[in-house]
């Protein structure tokens, strides 16, 4: 039974109209809040791409992992169905399955999956990434089961009858990576907004053609006619250009011709979009040249950076790690088997692996040392 199916597109989608709005649109939360404020985060992504981009970055970070079974007889049965137990309708393996889970995770501050089982076999099937807007969760029996109940698209609920079929992990206090970022966000579209409305008034050139006509009687008697012909002389002129033709205006009497908004320069927005760009990468915990952006005069991530940006991932990874070992024991009651599964996870980058290496060096050598002493000692 899939939980999580979704809904056929409707004939009439205002959502998906309302959604499409300037980039000026305000990000507030509506007034009745809804669990994890899904399509607020929803929005928030598509408007701003440096949120979405650090987003998949922590993703593609957080790396790879192999699952281990405690009876090595089970092991090969293990891993060619982690790798290819289908995910949804086009994924494929636990890794797309974490990769999506992980997704949620960051962006609504929980995720919700399920283990989905054959009808006959009573084996596994699949795996489902479900929508976390329509799950509600709620203490079981004792503090420590759980009782999940899922909200139809009518709005109606019904418990969900096998809740050890379900798989929940949730950031702490259950709120989003992106929570505070929508006023910011608000503010830096509306600058962006002013900035293409500059563009469109100054970048834009346009030119005011005035023609004032002289003092004899000929000229404001013909002054209308005149004007009308310049008009028309000069939109022929700047229409050639369009088909590749260069065509000068030639003019008889006082015509003045200006650039309009030549006098006005553009707003510097460099330092008001960097601040609140700061403050986006600060909460997100990515550094700034992973995204693009070269505030600083070294391409070299530090080694604070480093030991940061480590830890934060080192965090998703002990959140995905129950998750997928209750696949992979799932999977092992399903064939009979008693083991069970723990994760190895592979090394963030090249660069923790030369600390490590360095570290494990520095400790030979104390050791070294250390016997050296003792033997010198006696």
């Amino acid at each position: 039974m899939k939980l999580f199916q979704k809904k056929s597109s409707p004939k009439t989608a205002p959502e998906l109209i309302g959604a499409q709005r300037s980039c000026a649109e305000r990000f507030e939360l509506p007034a009745a809040i809804a669990p994890f404020e899904k399509e607020l985060y929803d929005r928030l992504r598509y408007a701003v791409p440096i949120i979405d981009a650090a987003i998949m970055k922590i993703i593609r970070l957080t790396g790879g992992f192999r699952v281990i079974c405690s009876d090595e007889r089970y092991q090969q049965e293990l891993e060619n169905f982690l790798g290819n137990v289908p995910v949804g309708l086009t994924g494929r393996s636990i890794g797309c399955f974490a990769d999506n889970f992980l997704d949620s995770l960051l962006t609504y501050g929980s995720a919700v999956g399920e283990i989905v089982l054959s009808g006959e076999e009573r084996r596994i099937a699949g795996l489902w990434n479900g929508d976390v807007s329509r799950i509600r969760l709620s203490a079981g029996a004792d503090p420590f089961s759980r009782s999940y109940s899922i909200t139809a698209h009518d709005g109606s609920s019904r418990k969900i009858a096998h809740p050890e079929r379900i798989l929940y992990a949730s950031l702490t206090g259950g709120n989003s990576l992106l929570r505070g970022l929508p006023s910011l966000s608000g503010i830096l579209m509306r600058i962006y907004e002013c900035i293409g409305q500059n563009f469109d008034r100054a970048g834009n050139v346009r030119y005011a053609v005035t023609y004032k006509p002289q003092g004899q009687s000929s000229d404001m008697m013909y002054s209308r006619e005149r004007a009308q012909q310049i008009a028309r002389e000069w939109a022929d002129g700047m229409n050639s250009a369009k088909y590749g033709q260069v065509k000068d205006f030639v003019a008889v009497g006082d015509v003045d011709i200006k650039v309009i908004g030549a006098e006005n320069q553009l707003f510097d927005t460099n330092v008001p979009v960097r601040q609140i760009l700061e403050q986006l990468i600060a909460k997100l915990s990515i550094p700034p040249f992973l995204l693009g952006l070269s505030w600083s005069s070294t391409e070299r991530m530090s080694s604070q950076q480093a030991d940061i940006l480590t830890s934060e991932l080192e965090y998703y990874r002990r959140l995905l790690t129950p998750v997928i070992c209750d696949v992979g024991n799932a999977f092992l009651a399903s064939i009979g088997a008693e083991g069970a599964c723990r994760i190895e996870w592979e090394n963030i980058n090249l660069q923790d692996e030369s600390a490590l290496a360095e570290a494990r060096l520095n400790n030979a050598k104390a050791r070294e040392i250390e016997l050296r002493l003792e033997k010198n000692e006696l």
